[in-house]
């Protein structure tokens, strides 16, 4: 038997027996497509809708209706989606500064946040020009305990600086080593919150979480959540952007922040993305549910070939990230380049390592998306440094998140 038929047999040797996980999975993509498609109801979504418009944008009745759907759809008062965020930093940087004040305090509750992010926030010795931290916002960063919130040191934060404007939490892991929160999870830390300072904006980055299952954070308590249309919510099929949901004050803001105060959400030309952006937003609880069975069988499949893996196969999902420590540079290196020969687009590029901005160490990257960047589709990224993890996401379909685990472990073992 070749090596490459040893494989093969090794994957469906997975396959059978993560099928009840594949299974479980597949329930939350029907709730959740009840859900969009109630909404698409509810708002009477039709063609006339899908026109795009130009310049100013003013009275685009297909981005204002979807903006109405994607409230309804996350559990919240209000919603904004627009084409001009340039990733789901630039969404959550609004909310975040929708939230604040300056003098205020953030209180960020899930220990570090994600690399890009901390420029925004200024923890730099020098805080870049127009991050909160110029603003004149102090930062607090409440550590996570065993991979956990630290419930108690984060009541604690809340209790000796009053000045706290806002609290924040990531729900997926970013680089660090911890598990992404559930929904539950959040409402919880919602609700410790709110129990004790009512008035603070407790703000969600929800990347890579969306759909993932049957609530969202806004539905638990979360005043904003905000993520990237070219990661879950797009459907694979956004060109770009980015969206806010929660309280309609805070999204107002957020708009402000978006455009200029005293225009805010009026301005933003849909330029003829409105079509792509609805059909996204109607395939996606399926497509995450297609990244979800790719991550769990990635999971079984190279834990079988001895790497330790994040979350396990077997594991309640709350996130389409699935990490592969390697512990070594060389497998890492070799398991994006079998990533990225599954890719249909760039199939022959050799990912190579790279100071990308706004990350401390250099970043490989395996994407061969049809949208750059887009992390729906099957793609992986690790920064070079110890334990040599790999983060893998995405899979607009199940077979071919598949074949690219399949050509990823040829790699690796050859």
């Amino acid at each position: 038997m070749s090596a490459y038929q040893t494989l093969l047999s090794l994957i469906e040797d997975a396959e059978r027996e993560i099928k009840p996980y594949l299974e479980r999975a597949e329930r939350v993509s029907f709730v959740n497509t009840s859900r969009v498609l109630e909404a698409f109801r509810r708002h009477r979504v039709s063609d006339s809708l899908f026109a795009g418009t130009t310049g100013y944008g003013y009275d685009d009745a297909g981005r204002d209706t979807l903006e109405r759907v994607y409230a309804d759809v996350f559990g919240a008062p209000d919603a904004l989606v627009r084409v001009q965020y340039v990733n789901g930093t630039h969404a959550i940087a609004s909310a975040l500064y929708a939230s604040l004040a300056p003098g205020q305090r953030l209180i960020c509750g899930t220990g570090l946040p994600y690399d890009t992010l901390q420029g925004v926030i200024g923890l730099e010795k020098t805080p870049r020009f127009g991050s909160l931290a110029a603003y004149g916002v102090s930062t607090t960063v409440v550590p996570m305990k065993a991979g956990r919130p630290d419930l108690p040191a984060l009541l604690a934060a809340l209790t000796q600086y009053p000045d706290t404007g806002a609290v924040f939490i990531q729900r997926s892991r970013g680089y660090a080593d911890r598990a992404a929160l559930s929904v539950d999870a959040i409402g919880e830390l919602c609700t410790a919150v709110h129990s004790v300072r009512p008035e603070i904006a407790v703000v969600v980055d929800n990347c890579y979480g969306e759909f993932v299952e049957e609530r969202e954070p806004c539905m638990v308590g979360a005043d904003l959540c905000a993520g990237s249309l070219i990661k879950n919510p797009g459907g694979g099929l956004a060109l770009c952007g980015g969206y806010v949901a929660g309280r309609a004050d805070l999204v107002e803001r957020a708009a402000e922040r978006l455009t200029v105060p005293g225009i805010g959400r009026e301005c933003g030309s849909s330029l003829g993305q409105n079509r792509s952006l609805y059909q996204g937003l109607f395939l996606e609880p399926h497509v995450t549910v297609q990244a979800m069975k790719t991550a769990i069988l990635a999971a079984g499949v190279f834990e079988k070939l001895g790497y330790a893996v994040d979350p396990l196969a077997s594991d309640v999902r709350h996130d389409i990230i699935q990490t592969i420590r390697f512990g070594k540079p060389e497998p890492l290196l070799a398991f994006m380049r079998g990533v990225q020969s599954g890719a249909p687009v760039d199939s022959f590029v050799t990912p190579e390592p790279w100071p990308m901005p706004g990350y401390t160490d250099p970043v490989v990257m395996a994407a061969g998306a049809f949208v750059q960047g887009a992390s729906i589709e099957l793609s992986a990224d690790a920064p070079m440094r110890e334990p040599y993890t790999a983060y893998m996401q995405g899979g607009l379909t199940y077979e071919s998140g598949k074949l690219g685990i399949l050509l990823a472990a040829q790699a690796v073992t050859e």
